[in-house]
């Protein structure tokens, strides 16, 4: 059984990113392909999209990642902020850049997950489910 799907996810991300992979695939969820969403719009990732298993019902969440033309790490470091022992909710006039701009907050609303610039932009606060940079 697994506890935090979302934290699963930036784990999976993660580990394919420290070992140079091309893809990922995961479980695929509502708030997981909204955290791939994110991913993409913000320029982390190149894609993701859902693809059936063969033999099974389920479907699973394939993410393209995304490298530099030297093969450096576009994600270089990702971490969960809000866990299930622990949420963290922000107001959005609480919610600071991360890293000065140069990473991004990924916010769970009730208008759905967005970054942390859209969240200031649409005056919403919310979840910050992780942190990206």
């Amino acid at each position: 059984m697994m506890t935090d799907p979302i934290a699963d996810m930036l784990t999976h991300i993660r580990n394919a990113v420290r070992i140079e992979r091309p893809q990922v695939r995961m479980p695929v969820s509502k708030v997981k392909r909204g955290l791939a969403e994110v991913l993409k719009r913000e320029g982390y990732i190149w894609d993701w999209r859902e693809e059936d298993e063969q033999g099974k019902p389920c479907k699973r969440l394939l993410i393209d990642l995304k490298y530099g033309p030297n093969g450096e790490r576009v994600i270089r470091h990702i971490r969960r902020v809000s866990k299930p022992g622990r949420r963290i909710y922000s107001p959005a006039d609480s919610l600071k850049p991360v890293l000065n701009g140069l990473g991004i907050s990924i916010i769970s609303t009730s208008r759905g997950v967005i970054s942390d610039r859209e969240a200031r932009q649409r005056n919403l606060g919310g979840e910050v489910l992780c942190e990206v940079w």
